[in-house]
């Protein structure tokens, strides 16, 4: 589900230096707050494209970029231990925004230099702007956290950059994704390498490094991949997860590194879409279990009533699958399942009061969970704050003791997410 629409208003902060081709100031920080408060409202989506139709979706062409939809990413999520069971998750997200569409652009720059002398003056400045190696309609913004889970410690990290000059940009074949030195790299057919670094004066070096091996083919979620994310026609997704993910590699924390083992979850999303009117955050769940069954489930919330989950109710496009230790999908619509909360925590950073223990019961694949996060503080104070964090669950399926990791992102409970769009 992974909905970041706040992504859209971060991209603001950078917009004029894309521009006018000014190096970009916002590295592994936060922007200052102030400067959120001055953004103007990022538009419609008009001139972009929609997701409406189902099986839609293709390989290898669809691992890369869609560059006429107005917001993707491709997200990995993972649950990771050392030989003697010291465990660790991490989140690493790429997201890709487009400013203009590009038809809408280009007219703009023409009527621009037109005002401004001929129409020969209007090509020349066109002409001029495209062949430079800084122009761009799309920005990339990254998220990197590491949860160490046996030191309580927590480390998010945040980059900008343009999809320009190699700066940053997504490929398809051979499969690659990038912002500056994080990357996802295709090293060979049905593996890739997860890299991701920063430095930390106080902490010593953060860092990630992984191969990850395919296991099972990829789950297309709702209808053959189209994700509806409210009544509109085109407010959807397109939506596939690449589950049970083998890792192998090494975290670096607090000046130590790990040798580490664990599963992976990917999920790749694009679309032209928006929460719809009174919405005002999501829960999205991942689950991997250990019968060899996964999980995902995602709740739009509203600001209407209480029901004790910060003051909202869950809405009608709210959807799941449930994937079989045998690979057969269940997918799931509103009132196929219920996510109860039993627990809450509030950060003494943002004030955000969040759920911090889940009860899960899915009736129709027998599948009856409760779990809590590893770690209480896994908030993300960076441009938008949210939490986002590695959970362990136990329970029965079908009546047998199962058990389950996976990550779980909570959005609107430190400020509503209506408006970012």
């Amino acid at each position: 589900m992974k909905r970041l629409w706040w992504v859209i208003g971060i991209i603001g902060l950078v917009v004029v230096g894309l521009v006018v081709g000014r190096p970009l100031w916002a590295r592994d920080a936060a922007p200052p707050a102030a400067s959120l408060e001055a953004l103007p409202p990022a538009g419609s989506g008009e001139g972009f494209a929609r997701a409406t139709e189902p099986n839609a979706i293709a390989f290898p062409r669809d691992l890369g970029p869609h560059d006429d939809y107005q917001t993707e990413w491709w997200y990995y999520t993972g649950n990771l231990q050392t030989a003697d069971g010291r465990p660790f998750g991490f989140q690493f997200t790429i997201f890709r925004r487009a400013l203009t569409p590009e038809d809408v652009l280009s007219a703009d720059l023409a009527d621009s230099a037109d005002l401004r002398g001929s129409s020969e003056s209007a090509q020349s400045a066109q002409s001029a702007d495209q062949s430079s190696s800084w122009r761009t309609e799309q920005v990339y913004l990254a998220h990197f956290t590491i949860s160490d889970i046996a030191a309580d410690a927590f480390y998010p990290a945040e980059r900008f950059s343009r999809g320009a000059a190699g700066l940053a940009g997504a490929t398809a074949e051979p499969y690659r994704v990038w912002l500056e030195d994080w990357s996802v790299e295709q090293v060979a057919p049905g593996q890739v390498r997860l890299r991701a670094q920063t430095g930390d004066v106080a902490t010593g070096n953060v860092a990630l490094d992984l191969l990850l091996t395919e296991t099972r083919p990829p789950v297309l979620h709702g209808d053959g991949g189209l994700s509806q994310k409210g009544p509109e026609r085109g407010n959807a997704s397109y939506y596939y997860s690449l589950i049970g993910q083998r890792a192998a590699g090494t975290v670096a924390v607090g000046g130590e590194r790990f040798d580490v083992t664990g599963l992976a979850w990917k999920d790749h999303e694009w679309s032209t879409s928006a929460l719809s009117e009174g919405a005002v955050g999501w829960d999205w769940v991942s689950l991997q279990m250990d019968d060899g069954g996964a999980l995902m489930l995602f709740e739009i919330r509203s600001g209407a009533g209480d029901d004790g989950r910060g003051g909202s109710q869950t809405r009608p496009y709210n959807a799941g699958t449930y994937v079989a230790p045998d690979g057969t999908l269940t997918h799931l619509t509103q009132g196929d399942w219920t996510l109860e909360v039993t627990d809450t925590w509030t950060s003494p950073t943002s004030g955000g009061e969040y759920p911090a223990g889940w009860r899960i019961s899915v009736p129709s694949v027998g599948l009856e969970l409760r779990g809590r996060p590893q770690m209480a503080n896994q908030e993300l104070n960076v441009s938008t704050v949210y939490w986002e964090g590695a959970v362990a669950f136990e329970g029965t399926r079908d009546g047998a003791p199962v058990s389950a990791e996976g990550y779980i992102e909570l959005t609107g409970y430190a400020g509503s997410m209506a408006g970012r769009l």
